[in-house]
């Protein structure tokens, strides 16, 4: 979606948007690091970010790369940053080829700063000399597929201070294609005011974006202005200076001096906050919580499927998929991205795209193996494992490894038999409670447009060790209203659903829509998923030390355990499934799988002592 469209939007509906700034990070881990804040903050609702161009491209791969994670795994709409600097023609059409087939609809075009070893800024032999000509080109090149953006400077900017002048350049850029205008960032709202107040005297009447730069640490705040040459108000110097050697502190002080900035510009009636982030969450989170922009319970991030959307090129429109990997959004995204094209409105054919290798980038258990220890400890028993995803349903740990995030408040009105199970050995994965018809403005279970009604059958997904397997099975075939696919690492499934259509799990009725089905259990895709997990779990084995009674433990279940998923197609039935489990558990829950210590001391899970550590005779 066109950013000067989500303007429009927040114009029209009276409410203020926000967004933010992200740059390339210069190692491995900082890119993932940063993944992960982008994946939390996108919780937060921005309704676009932007992603910084090096001089010269020199993190040109990077930014591609970075546009193309967040547009396609963590749906989150991208600008994608692209300067002059030290750029040929040939540079620039590869970078707005890239942009184009990640999906990114939007660029903010710009001059660029030199390259840090030049003084002045010179265009490149083939390049672009100013911003003006880069709008023009890609206007020319690629029509109306991007809305193109420019930058405004209320303050001036490095190598030119004259305001008339850079007035005329900022309508020039406006007049080449430019639809909208992000500024530098400034700390005095009536500098800001008056200069927009120009523009429009100057006839640009596309929207004008304000550049927020939320204050970190006072050496910061400091450097960042007079790089900037913006003017800070007297009364913010005033205010920080007692506290500028405590961080948290001058945190807090700036929030407040950033709040009342952002105040007095929402009050103007310009609706839309750009926030620079530096990469970091903390300062900008609190500043949309003073605003209250940030999601509550109270009023929750508005969905419009119950699963994150992928704005991946194609896939826009995509509305179905299996519900096996609604906690593995990104592994998804990345065995799905060779299709030509993706489902909408009805599943279709599972059996003529092939999903993905297990061996591409992002599919494999994350972390190193020291990270996931830390998390998962050194399980022994069974008992151990079962005590890990009860504290992963507890909240007591954040992930497991066939759930990259917490548990949601959706399993609340499960969660004690969900506890139940586990506390006996039935390892839960995946699971939803039925839902019969509420507002899709349900804080917890709505989704989709407005005055609609959302419905959803009990599914659940686990780990079933041999000894119950057979038992479950029967009591299931026993059950008209249950179907379920249960299947062994080696492939062998067994089944009582009529075929290999899909079976919808969750729907939507809205006014004016054919009902939507986007959340669905299909034999072909769960065979695909199932050899995920059991590769997942394997990974985790693969953690520890190849003679570590951990790593015997986690095989063995992997070899010998079978993962079944269930469904109850009576959505009346609110815990319609539970009852199939009564009287089963593992009997064992103790037994060690080996008498050999990890680094010559018996394993603790995390940090506390494992008191099943011994031999059943």
């Amino acid at each position: 979606m066109h950013i000067k469209d989500k303007l429009a939007e927040a114009e029209r509906t009276g409410k203020p948007m926000f967004s933010f700034e992200f740059f390339p990070p210069k190692t491995a881990q900082g890119v993932q690091n940063l993944y992960d804040r982008m994946d939390r903050m996108h919780a937060l609702g921005p309704s676009f970010i932007d992603i910084t161009w090096g001089a010269g491209g020199r993190l040109s791969h990077l930014t591609c790369e970075m546009v193309n994670v967040a547009q396609s795994v963590y749906g989150l709409e991208t600008c994608m940053h692209l300067t002059c600097t030290d750029m040929e023609k040939e540079k620039v059409d590869k970078a707005l080829k890239d942009a184009y087939k990640t999906g990114c609809t939007n660029i903010l075009a710009l001059r660029g700063d030199p390259p840090r070893e030049k003084e002045k800024w010179k265009a490149v032999e083939g390049g672009f000399q100013y911003a003006k000509d880069l709008v023009k080109y890609i206007r020319a090149a690629y029509g109306n597929h991007f809305d193109i953006g420019v930058a405004g400077y209320p303050e001036g900017c490095d190598d030119q201070d004259d305001p008339d002048l850079l007035m005329e350049h900022l309508k020039e850029k406006v007049d080449a294609g430019g639809t909208f205008i992000v500024t530098q960032m400034f700390y005095d709202a009536d500098i800001f005011l008056a200069w927009v107040k120009k523009c429009r005297e100057k006839g640009i009447t596309v929207p004008i974006v304000p550049g927020i730069m939320p204050i970190h640490t006072y050496a910061a705040f400091i450097r960042r202005a007079n790089w900037a040459k913006c003017h800070i108000p007297p009364k913010w110097l005033s205010a920080l200076d007692p506290v500028k050697n405590d961080d948290v502190a001058v945190r807090e002080v700036g929030k407040g001096l950033v709040v009342e900035l952002c105040r007095k510009i929402l009050d103007a009636g310009i609706l839309h906050l750009h926030f620079y982030t530096m990469n970091l969450a903390q300062a900008t989170r609190m500043i949309l919580d003073e605003l209250d922009l940030a999601p509550s319970q109270g009023t929750p991030l508005k969905q419009s499927l119950p699963w994150r959307q992928s704005l991946g090129l194609n896939r826009r429109d995509e509305n179905v998929r299996p519900i096996f990997w609604r906690n593995r959004n990104k592994s998804y995204v990345v065995r799905t991205q060779d299709w030509d094209e993706f489902p909408n409105g009805r599943w279709g054919d599972s059996r003529s795209p092939a999903f993905g290798s297990l061996d591409a980038y992002g599919i494999g258990l994350k972390g190193t193996n020291e990270q996931n220890i830390k998390i998962w400890g050194y399980p022994c028993t069974i008992r151990d494992v079962s005590n890990l995803f009860m504290r992963y349903l507890m909240n007591e740990i954040d992930s497991l490894p066939w759930s990259e995030t917490s548990i949601t408040s959706e399993a609340d009105v499960i969660k004690a038999d969900l506890l139940d199970l586990n506390r006996r050995g039935l390892l839960t994965v995946n699971s939803q409670p039925a839902v019969d018809g509420e507002k899709s403005s349900h804080p917890v279970y709505g989704w989709g447009p407005q005055n609609g009604y959302v419905y959803q059958k009990a599914y659940l997904e686990l780990f079933v060790s041999p000894e119950n397997i057979e038992e479950l099975i029967t009591r299931i075939e026993k059950e008209v209203d249950i179907t379920y696919y249960a299947v062994s690492n080696s492939g062998n499934l067994r089944t009582n659903a009529a075929g290999d259509g899909p079976n919808a799990v969750t729907w939507g009725v809205f006014p004016g829509k054919e009902i939507v089905q986007p959340t669905i259990v299909e034999t072909i895709s769960f065979l695909a998923w199932k050899d995920e997990a059991f590769r997942l779990g394997m990974d985790w084995a693969h953690c520890y030390p190849s003679s570590s009674p951990s790593r015997e433990l986690i095989e063995n279940l992997m070899g010998t355990w079978h993962l079944v998923n269930i469904v109850h197609n009576d959505f009346h039935q609110s815990h319609g499934l539970f009852p199939l489990f009564k009287g089963l558990g593992v009997g064992k829950m103790d037994d060690v799988m080996s008498d050999v210590k990890v680094n010559g001391s018996a394993p603790h899970l995390n940090g506390v002592a494992n008191h099943f550590i011994r031999k059943e005779t």
